[in-house]
């Protein structure tokens, strides 16, 4: 049986962390959206100020892996000394991000021969 939408926020917003707030939406294509928002960081907003910095996933391509993996990277880069259950993941996150650039370059996997 799926999770229930709201079994599925609690679950990302555990493994978030306290800096986090975690909300899912329905996409246009109804699959889950994930939204990540950090609690102490802002961004400019073009126009109007600032508003917090997150990250927004749709669930086609495993949209909670996709936010997640962007929070974790936030984390880890702007915020070293926060913990969180998601950050044992960030060797992943990075293999993952290092695997997204080398598709969108058209190079191959990086090798071990020099």
């Amino acid at each position: 049986m799926p999770a229930t939408r709201s079994a599925r926020q609690r679950k990302a917003a555990a493994e978030a962390g306290a800096l986090a707030t975690v909300t899912i939406d329905l996409a246009p294509d109804d699959s889950f959206a994930y939204t990540i928002a950090c609690t102490r960081c802002e961004v400019p907003r073009p126009g109007s100020g600032t508003r917090s910095w997150s990250t927004r996933r749709r669930g086609e391509d495993n949209g909670y892996l996709a936010a997640m993996d962007r929070w974790i990277l936030h984390l880890a880069a702007k915020h070293p000394d926060a913990s969180a259950p998601c950050l044992a993941y960030l060797p992943e996150a990075q293999a993952r991000l290092q695997e997204r650039r080398e598709q969108r370059s058209g190079r191959p996997a990086s090798s071990d021969e020099g």
